[in-house]
This record gives structure tokens, C-alpha cells and sequence, in this order.
């Protein structure tokens, strides 16, 4: 009698289905988390927006009169030119100024290095550009971020209302951080010198999309600036912050 040979085939088959079965089951996992990731940054995005476009001008003629106007750090070239980001934000803070909508003018950036200075740069650049009063120039030499900015804003040099200046996709974040901390703060966007790079409008708006996400918990955690140290109000010299 011949003796029957057991087949390892179908266990292997088997075997090989619910691995599948496994791995479709992960794949719908991660397109289900992936989709829930997009909703939930998405909405934070939509109300940050929305909570901040009825304090934001586009028109320099409708602007509310302020106290101080903010001026966000951007990149600086050697400690000698300012970026065009930070040329168009800081022109757009002259004309307020200028125009009376606003008494101080206060400077925020990275000066965390001794051979990178936005704060300094952006200075040199306003005094050789235009007639200002050196005493209502402000610098904040430890705004690292936009929300160091506004927080240093508030309790460092004592801001209670204020203009802040930048560009379209980052205004939101600006003025919805400002105004959650308590400033009394509208927004101005900076018009453009000239028209930035589309691929760098992207990369822009990209990178803002995340930013906002992190600025709504950075607010509801009340996340600590880097440094604070002594008030110096608003109201008093600004050459007090220049060293």
C-alpha cells in the first residue's frame, strides 16, 4: 500500500493571502491617517485664516493708527544686505511711520550669532535708506520666530497694540499669534518691490501651511520664548536696544 504525501502548497498559499490581507489593511491604515492628518492640519489652517483677514490692509490708506509698527526678521547676506523679503517688509514699516499711522518702529530677528545679524542689518539699512528718528527704532535681537517676536513683543518691550508687516502668506500667522497673545495688532501686507519666483511662492506657502499648524499649539500650550530678560517699554529710547 502506498503511503500518501502530505502538500505544504495550500498552507503556503494560505500563508501568502494573509500576508496581503495584512498588508492592504496596513496600506488602508496609513490612507486613512494620512487623510485625517490632512483634514485636521487643513482646519487648523482655514481658522487661523479666517480668525486673522478682518484685522489684515492691503491699502496703506486704511490702516489703523498703532503705536508701534512690527517688523519680522528675514535673511540678511553677510551682515551687509537685507534679503528682499526683509527690504519689502521693512520699506512697507518706513511708510507707516512715515505717514504717521504709527509713533515707534521696532525691528525683530535672529542676532543669536555674532556673525548673523538681521537686526543690525535691517537698521544700517534703514538709516541709510531713509530719514528716520534714531530713537524710534527698536530691535528685538531674540526674535527667532515669528511667535518669539510677538511674545517678546508684549513682555519685553510692553507693546499693547501694533502694525505688522510682511507678506501676504505670512501675515495670517503673524496677526493670528499677535492677537491670541493678547496685542491689540492688525496687519499691513507689504507690497512687493518686485515679483518673487513662483517655484519660491510655493516653497512659501508650503512651509507656511506647517508653520500655522505649529503656531495654534505654540499659542494654546503658551510655549516660552528662547530668552526674555528686563522690560524695555516701547515708549521709551530705542537706542536702549541697539547694543
Amino acid at each position: 500500500m502506498r503511503s500518501k504525501k502530505t502538500s505544504k502548497k495550500p498552507a503556503k498559499k494560505s500563508s501568502d493571502k494573509s500576508s496581503k490581507k495584512a498588508f492592504r489593511k496596513i496600506i488602508r491604515s496609513l490612507l486613512v491617517l494620512g487623510v485625517l492628518f490632512i483634514l485636521f492640519t487643513l482646519t487648523i489652517n482655514l481658522y487661523v485664516i479666517n480668525f486673522s483677514k478682518k484685522y489684515i490692509f492691503s491699502d496703506i490708506k486704511d490702516v489703523p493708527e498703532k503705536y508701534a509698527v512690527i517688523v519680522p526678521g528675514a535673511s540678511v547676506v553677510n551682515n551687509r544686505s537685507v534679503s528682499h523679503v526683509l527690504r519689502d517688509r521693512i520699506e512697507a514699516g518706513v511708510d507707516l511711520l512715515q505717514k504717521g499711522t504709527v509713533i515707534k518702529f521696532m525691528i525683530s530677528g535672529d542676532h543669536g550669532k555674532w556673525n548673523y545679524d538681521e537686526v543690525n542689518t535691517a537698521r544700517k539699512y534703514v538709516l541709510q535708506m531713509h530719514t528716520v528718528e534714531e530713537d524710534k527704532i527698536f530691535m528685538d535681537h531674540a526674535g527667532f520666530s515669528t511667535y518669539e517676536t510677538m511674545y517678546r513683543a508684549r513682555d519685553v518691550f510692553c507693546v499693547t497694540d501694533c502694525c505688522i508687516v510682511t507678506q501676504k502668506f505670512h501675515i495670517y500667522r503673524a496677526v493670528y499669534i499677535a492677537r491670541k497673545l493678547g496685542l491689540d495688532a492688525v496687519g499691513y501686507i507689504s507690497p512687493a518691490i518686485e515679483d518673487f519666483r513662483k517655484r519660491t511662492l510655493v516653497a512659501w506657502n508650503i512651509r507656511e501651511y506647517f508653520a500655522r499648524v505649529k503656531a495654534f499649539f505654540d499659542v494654546l500650550f503658551d510655549v516660552k520664548p528662547t530668552y526674555l530678560g528686563d522690560q524695555i517699554p516701547i515708549t521709551g529710547d530705542g537706542h536702549d536696544t541697539w547694543k
